[in-house]
């Protein structure tokens, strides 16, 4: 949490900087919370860059080339803007069957058609200054490797029947025990079911 707190700071600071200077402005800082366990006393936290569709009428492309774009010479999908996506999450959760201990990861998607997106959560830090690299540290998705995924699982998705300005992360369907990770952007719709573990 601190961390997401400094990097927020961090880019909103950049961002007036920028906006005095006319330069581009980099997207808005996100985050969605949740509570789960019993009684709903334990967090889960996504945080993320929020870009913006500026006009963009067709975000993801077409055909051979639909997600390609938003790489932008990544190996994978950030699953936002900015600095890496990060899960924070106080509980184990058990996502694609696989059981992910409590703790913070990097969020990818890989994605391969319109109904082909692969959720990835991954041990990867993110780097928060893309100037000053560090060992096992992201920006973005830049240099990423399947060799710290944690977890790889089928999205859901679908069409939105409205137009979703940011990209936006978000929880739907919680109990105290369960519950969905839900991106949206553009007319997509992509969830990953989760259950708390153990």
């Amino acid at each position: 949490m601190k961390q997401f707190v400094l990097t927020a700071l961090a880019v909103m600071a950049l961002a007036g900087g920028m906006a005095a200077q006319g330069q581009k402005v980099p997207s808005p800082a996100g985050t969605s919370a949740t509570q789960v366990g019993p009684k709903f006393s334990k967090w889960i936290e996504i945080s993320y860059g929020r870009p913006i569709l500026r006009g963009r009428a067709d975000i993801f492309g077409a055909g051979a080339n639909y997600g390609k774009g938003l790489l932008a010479g990544a190996p994978i999908w950030r699953a936002g803007a900015n600095v890496s996506t990060r899960l924070n999450t106080e509980v184990p959760l058990v996502i694609g069957g696989k059981t992910v201990p409590a703790g913070e990861y990097s969020v990818f998607i890989e994605i391969k058609g319109e109904k082909d997106w692969t959720f990835v959560l991954s041990s990867y830090s993110a780097l928060v200054n893309p100037k000053e690299p560090k060992p096992d540290h992201l920006w973005g998705a830049y240099n990423y490797k399947t060799d710290k995924d944690v977890v790889r699982a089928p999205m859901t998705v679908s069409a939105s029947p409205m137009l979703v300005d940011q990209l936006t992360w978000g929880f739907t369907d919680v109990t105290e025990q369960a519950g969905h990770l839900q991106l949206s952007w553009a007319k997509a719709v992509a969830s990953i079911a989760f259950t708390v573990g153990n």
